[in-house]
């Protein structure tokens, strides 16, 4: 394998469809994207995933794809901390020591969500300044070319205020080096638009934000404006941003399902079908979770990327896709400088 490649570690047995749709995703990725991926689990299951791709005609994997051994999973069932502490050997801290021993660079997993979160805090630890990471998910807009960023979608359920000003700070720095937004607009979800709307955690952040030097605050965002466009990153808890993140997912699949049922009719007709098949594709590709791949837990010593439980070999190469740009962008390294540099310059918040 190429040194200059980047490597990525990939839970192969996280997920609803592990290990099969996950080293199907990995090997795709591989082959087109140009990264070595390290597939970490059961190596009897991901040999006789990876026999199977041979047999089917590409007899590279075999010799291509490095397996990591590991024992164990963590079920969804399952409290993460102590689950950890039962299976030191889990896939998902395995391949969290990967990234922590520089044999990767980052993680890609479809698992157990807070498993992945903890292992991350547990092996890689947080970066200076930053109480709790969170998860930040990249959704369209109505301005064609144009996504945002909302933070926390699930990692922080209660969030003190200052917590969300650091949200805040992490998804600046983000959109700037990964989604290249020179000023990226700053918006807290709430009820309302005045300062004063929302509970007292919104309303005490909401002065936060404004006060912050480093942070282009545009003033409160409503739910009606959070895909608008408006606004570069919006910042929330994980218990409302989860909620939001699933709701607008499923408003995706409902347009995709009364396009078909309205153009169905149109579709059978050869000309037609020229026509709306390629417009409908780039609406799907917009609107479906599944090109997104995943979402970037940020604020640790590392890039992880998290996937929907659900995923299959599509949602992995797009996680992978995601989890090489944050690595070529190097957002790990423009948070660590910039945050240490804002950690330095201020007064300790009170929160």
């Amino acid at each position: 394998m190429g040194s200059t490649r980047v490597r990525i570690a990939i839970d192969a047995m996280g997920g609803d469809h592990a290990p099969a749709e996950i080293v199907a995703g990995a090997i795709r990725a591989q082959q087109e994207l140009g990264v070595d991926v390290l597939l970490v689990g059961d190596p009897e299951q991901i040999r006789d995933q990876l026999q199977q791709h041979a047999t089917e005609g590409d007899s590279s994997v075999l010799s291509q794809v490095e397996i990591v051994p590991a024992e164990g999973v963590v079920e969804m069932h399952e409290e993460p901390l102590s689950a950890l502490k039962r299976k030191p050997k889990a896939s998902i801290g395995v391949a969290m020591d990967l990234v922590k021993q520089n044999r990767a660079q980052g993680v890609v997993s479809a698992g157990h969500s807070g498993a992945a979160m903890a292992a991350a805090l547990l092996r890689l630890g947080r970066l200076p300044g930053i109480d709790r990471p969170a998860i930040g998910a990249v959704l369209p807009t109505l301005i064609p070319g144009k996504s945002v960023l909302v933070l926390d979608v699930g990692a922080n359920v209660d969030c003190r205020p200052k917590f969300l000003e650091q949200f805040a700070l992490m998804g600046t720095i983000y959109a700037q080096h990964a989604l290249g937004i020179a000023a990226p607009q700053v918006g807290l979800l709430n009820i309302g638009e005045e300062a004063t709307k929302g509970n007292d955690q919104t309303v005490r952040a909401y002065q936060m934000l404004q006060d912050n030097p480093h942070i282009s605050f545009m003033g409160n965002a409503e739910g009606r404006d959070v895909l608008k466009g408006q606004f570069d990153v919006v910042v929330c808890d994980g218990f409302v941003g989860n909620v939001l993140l699933k709701f607008a997912e499923s408003v995706g699949e409902v347009i995709m399902q009364m396009l078909k049922a309205e153009f169905a009719d149109a579709m059978k007709n050869p000309t037609e079908a020229t026509v709306l098949g390629p417009r409908l594709k780039r609406i799907r590709q917009q609107l479906d979770h599944v090109e997104h791949g995943g979402a970037l837990l940020l604020g640790v010593g590392g890039i992880c990327i998290i996937s929907h439980g659900s995923s299959q070999a599509p949602s992995i190469f797009n996680a992978v896709r995601l989890a090489k740009e944050a690595i070529e962008n190097q957002v790990r390294e423009n948070m660590l400088s910039v945050q240490t540099k804002i950690v330095a310059n201020q007064e300790p918040v009170v929160s």
